[in-house]
């Protein structure tokens, strides 16, 4: 059987990786809004993505209200100083010159939560491991971030958090679990460098680690 010809073309595949290299984790954002049929447009990411037995377990919820964000960021502020009281010396002190958080500027903010109770996919692979509704989840947040990026949009995962007490604030049901906590808006700059790797605070393997059995 002949070799079928690649689906799309070599530019397209170039641009792939160059919108794969240009995933940030933003937190440094302009207070500017963002267009709602932009974010809607990103937000349709979701419906496109795999889901373990088609559970699609994602349950977004948008976090508008003044008492809600309070409450988000008086957690992960208390969440953070418990955080930096774990690192002494020089780690302490590069931790604390770090902004792990946007949550006092985006403009969106989104708690996704994954529905571990959910009836729709009838079981199909979570009954052997569950754990494969958080990862559909996750899969979905990644395409999600991506279509953010082709935008422009940068997307900050804020993972400093407490999350029993933020599913409580949000007052969401008892069998969702928080999988992040993300904060949407324009960047202040862009970088195919992650902060963390600028700042010092760690660096990026080389090469991926895979071992053979």
């Amino acid at each position: 059987m002949p070799a079928r010809e690649p689906e799309f073309s070599d530019t397209f595949r170039a641009e792939l990786w160059r919108l794969m290299r240009m995933r940030r984790d933003v937190r440094r954002f302009r207070t500017d809004p963002v267009d709602e049929a932009v974010l809607t447009r990103c937000l349709d990411s979701f419906r496109l993505a795999p889901s373990v037995g088609l559970s699609e377990p994602w349950r977004v919820v948008r976090v508008t209200s003044p008492e809600a964000r309070a409450a988000a960021l008086d957690n992960f502020r208390t969440a953070n100083a418990a955080a930096l009281a774990g690192y002494d010396g020089d780690r302490a002190r590069l931790y604390a010159s770090l902004k792990l958080s946007g949550m006092e500027e985006a403009p969106v903010q989104l708690a996704v939560f994954c529905d571990d109770e959910t009836a729709k996919g009838h079981g199909l692979g979570a009954n052997t491991m569950p754990e494969m509704r958080r990862y559909s989840v996750v899969a979905a947040i990644t395409l999600f971030w991506l279509a953010l990026r082709a935008e422009g949009l940068g997307r900050g995962w804020v993972s400093v958090l407490d999350p029993g007490r933020l599913a409580r604030d949000l007052d969401v049901p008892g069998g969702w679990r928080l999988i992040g906590y993300f904060c949407i808006g324009w960047p202040e700059t862009l970088s195919d460098t992650s902060e963390l790797e600028t700042a010092g605070w760690e660096r990026r393997r080389p090469e991926l680690p895979m071992d053979t059995r």
